[in-house]
């Protein structure tokens, strides 16, 4: 199921898209299709429009601090932090992108919840130790005992995070603070809330900062046809859990 998930967002992708308008466009020597791909292409890839594209993600209120967040039962950190690396040693997880993981222990630290659950994210591709002993050890450095650190079982999606994350808080209540990208936190929301759970969101990882429009904001790139092209897939997601929504109601 998980391959479906990544293949169907990448056959649907701007890149992939403007490759079936330049098949066609031959085939049917309609040129105006290839030239037509060709503007939609160089657009999403202005960084003045992907990232106005992705702010709209992002759209989940400003960033939090612990003082903005009532109390809960639970702090819970979604996975997709860390990247493998190969070592002299063997393989050993690095740090990727943290935000999720300071963000949970922002509220730790202000006691939000007396426990905090990481989420054992692990993909069928990716080697080596689960990004949960990271997080645990770190956690641990920082001053968390081990009694207040929980990790569900393996999860793929973010619906198996919500489902093993629900099995947790069975003894422990519904009320949790969810810390995932902004980006994501919509999406994250909705399957949490679908397995009953009390949310009280904490956006954290906010690609787009505080900036100034400068003329390189109107030169496409690849890296904001990238942009684009993570957009596709989030709103994607979004429309898959919301028709799972529609349909049990």
């Amino acid at each position: 199921m998980i391959y479906l998930h990544k293949i169907l967002p990448a056959l649907l992708s701007p890149y992939s898209l403007f490759l079936l308008c330049i098949i066609v466009g031959l085939v049917k020597k309609k040129y105006v299709i290839i030239w037509t791909a060709l503007i939609v292409v160089l657009i999403l890839s202005t960084p003045v429009v992907s990232s106005f594209l992705f702010a709209q993600l992002e759209a989940v209120g400003s960033r939090k601090t612990p003082a903005d967040i009532h109390a809960a039962d639970a702090i819970v950190v979604l996975s997709g932090m860390t990247h493998s690396i190969r070592t002299a040693k063997g393989i050993i997880s690095e740090w990727n992108d943290p935000d999720r993981f300071f963000g949970g222990m922002e509220l730790i630290k202000a006691d939000k919840a007396p426990v905090i659950i990481f989420t054992m994210g692990k993909l069928p591709w990716k080697t080596g130790p689960p990004e949960s002993e990271l997080l645990q050890a770190t956690a641990k450095d920082m001053g968390v005992l081990a009694k207040q650190i929980l990790v569900t079982g393996e999860v793929e999606t973010t619906e198996d995070e919500a489902r093993e994350v629900k099995k947790i808080m069975q003894s422990k209540g519904s009320r949790i603070i969810l810390v995932t990208s902004a980006f994501h936190m919509r999406r994250a929301k909705i399957n949490f809330e679908n397995e009953g759970l009390n949310v009280q969101p904490y956006p954290v990882d906010f690609k787009l900062g505080e900036y100034a429009l400068t003329p390189m904001d109107f030169i496409p790139n690849l890296g904001s046809l990238a942009t684009a092209e993570k957009c596709v897939k989030e709103l994607m997601g979004r429309m898959y859990y919301a028709l799972k929504v529609f349909v049990k109601g």
